[in-house]
């Protein structure tokens, strides 16, 4: 049977004296009827994919049907080689990275989606920028990817991680919810830590709406992917140092889901609320469309 809480998480880890990746790559293998090997091939394959995105986002400069997005990764990488970021080379990868496989999947190019496509950029971006900077291993990248993918099932065992369900902290939330943890693993943090990172980068977003301009991942969506990623170096960093949420991560994830019910549909991938209906929104829709 699939773990179906952190709770029940963390006392699996505790009676069995495992790290949550062991824990993941356990309960994978069952439901997959696969042996570890195969499980990690696949979680590298993954890993390639999401590097493979981002090397192709650095290059494109080329703009979505729209015309409104499509640069700005450029535009970042311009900004940092002629002054640089006041906080040094990993917040300018985590976010050049992030911008990178936002705007590739806004091309249609081959992303991974993680938990979303909207989302895309943000888990990848902190795995893969802070491992190149730190020097850490492949193996720990995968096991920090493994400990993300099983934090992002738990959470959807209660809700549906989609904006239409409940908001962009379904997505972007939930997602720098993943990294945070995959963080916290890749730099050394025992399970509480983890756990802790996850509840701290979550608990912060509760209530982040889903409102896309002219219904296109474009606005806000794809600059929310850098906001978020650095969002989740910010809870690891937290919980590295010892600072801990005071309510539990399952009663997180519940309030996160309540919090969607009680969101105004408007605000949740209709596009009829929010940054969707502003002056200027409502003009960019109209020329897109051609005043229909």
């Amino acid at each position: 049977m699939a773990i179906l809480s952190f709770e029940e998480l963390i006392n699996k880890c505790e009676n069995e004296n495992k790290k949550i990746y062991e824990i993941a790559l356990e309960e994978e293998s069952k439901i997959q009827d696969e042996t570890f090997d195969v499980i990690k091939i696949r979680t590298l394959e993954t890993l390639l994919a999401m590097k493979d995105a981002i090397k192709s986002g650095l290059l494109s400069n080329e703009k979505s049907i729209s015309n409104w997005c499509g640069d700005d990764c450029e535009k970042l990488q311009k900004g940092y080689q002629t002054k640089g970021s006041i906080l040094g080379k990993i917040f300018e990868k985590i976010t050049t990275y992030a911008l990178a496989t936002a705007e590739e999947n806004l091309r249609m190019g081959r992303i991974v989606a993680c938990p979303t496509a909207g989302s895309c950029g943000i888990v990848p971006s902190v795995i893969i920028a802070v491992a190149e900077e730190k020097n850490i291993s492949e193996t720990e990248q995968l096991n920090g990817l493994i400990t993300a993918g099983l934090t992002g099932l738990i959470v959807s065992n209660k809700v549906q991680l989609a904006g239409a369900v409940a908001g962009c902290q379904a997505e972007c939330g939930v997602a720098s919810a993943m990294a945070a943890a995959a963080l916290t693993q890749m730099m050394g943090g025992d399970n509480n830590e983890i756990i802790q990172a996850t509840s701290l980068a979550l608990k912060n977003i509760l209530g982040l709406t889903c409102d896309p301009v002219c219904g296109l991942v474009e606005v806000p969506c794809i600059k929310r992917n850098a906001f978020l990623a650095i969002h989740a170096v910010t809870a690891s960093e937290l919980a590295l140092c010892g600072v801990e949420s005071k309510i539990p991560l399952d009663e997180i994830v519940d309030t996160l889901k309540i919090t969607g019910q009680l969101m105004s549909p408007l605000l949740k991938e209709t596009s009829q609320g929010g940054l969707a209906k502003t002056k200027t929104a409502i003009e960019l829709e109209k020329k897109l469309f051609n005043n229909k």
